[in-house]
């Protein structure tokens, strides 16, 4: 579990252009389209999100009904595809709805931060000065610890549960998306055309509604993006921990953590929440990097 560092995707891009015609989001689809990889990781993807969405009616029985006759049965027994859990629980039930859980922590705490972040780091680039100062200095404080030890630190700190580590996460992926929007917004003030609005009379908030936005929102979303992976994977480590998700809600760090006692029983069983994890974390990065490489973000 890698740390979150903004040099995992550049902090500048190529030079923007002052407005996005329709011919340019052709061009970006059209060059998505052509990344079978991509393509293949977005049909995961959207799978993973319908097969959350409509877990109730695809799960073929209750993830909380336990029987301890059934527990720990082989994938392919009759009735339990993929298995029981040390409870007897349906493991493919539950694995369907802990795809619910991680989904959620893996998005929303990204898309929070991906808002927060690209306020402070807009405001700071484009303003400059003692301002971009004060604040980035301040965003650096929380940059500075690696973002699985800052997220154990904040969950501990706070307790465990779904609305503390959700915060955590917030806070932890922040720093990062700051820095990202402030490198670009940077770039994006110098452009000619900010300096010809300035020398019309336009306000500071009509410049970056206007000309600032819409030329470094691209970027920063697709870094957050390829955030949204990490966040699954640092929420899974905290419920495997103890400090996320409680049992005996569906959710696939915890379904890790509570199975680890029967890794040497069934082996195969045990490790299908992290198969899990893995596949829809890669699946995001994948379709991050396509993004990526269709808007032009150069490295």
């Amino acid at each position: 579990m890698s740390a979150v560092t903004a040099t995992s995707v550049p902090a500048t891009t190529s030079a923007p252009t002052p407005a996005h015609s329709p011919g340019y989001w052709s061009g970006v689809f059209r060059r998505f389209r052509r990344d079978k990889v991509a393509v293949g990781a977005g049909i995961v993807v959207l799978l993973i999100i319908l097969m959350a969405i409509f877990a109730d009616y695809i799960a073929p029985a209750d993830p909380t009904r336990s029987s301890m006759l059934r527990r720990l049965r082989p994938i392919g027994t009759p009735g339990y595809p993929l298995g029981a859990d040390e409870l007897g629980r349906d493991m493919l039930s539950r694995l369907i709805h802990g795809a619910r859980l991680s989904l959620f922590m893996g998005v929303v705490p990204v898309f929070i931060a991906f808002v927060f972040g690209s306020l402070i780091g807009v405001s700071a680039g484009f303003f400059g000065g003692k301002y971009n100062t004060i604040t980035m200095r301040t965003v650096d404080i929380f940059y500075a610890f690696p973002s699985v030890l800052l997220a154990i630190a904040l969950s501990g700190a706070l307790g465990a549960g779904i609305f503390n580590s959700l915060l955590s996460l917030t806070i932890v992926f922040i720093p990062p998306i700051a820095r990202i929007a402030e490198s670009v917004t940077t770039q994006v003030r110098s452009m000619d055309y900010v300096e010809a609005a300035r020398a019309s009379g336009a306000g500071p908030g009509t410049i970056i509604r206007v000309h600032v936005l819409g030329n470094v929102l691209g970027p920063i979303f697709v870094y957050a993006t390829s955030l949204i992976s990490v966040s699954m994977i640092l929420a899974s480590g905290l419920s495997f921990l103890g400090l996320g998700t409680k049992p005996p809600t569906p959710e696939w760090g915890l379904m890790l953590n509570t199975l680890r006692t029967a890794i040497y029983v069934q082996p195969w069983v045990a490790a299908l929440p992290g198969v899990a994890i893995f596949i829809t974390s890669i699946s995001f990065n994948l379709l991050s990097d396509g993004l990526r490489s269709a808007m032009d973000v150069k490295g």
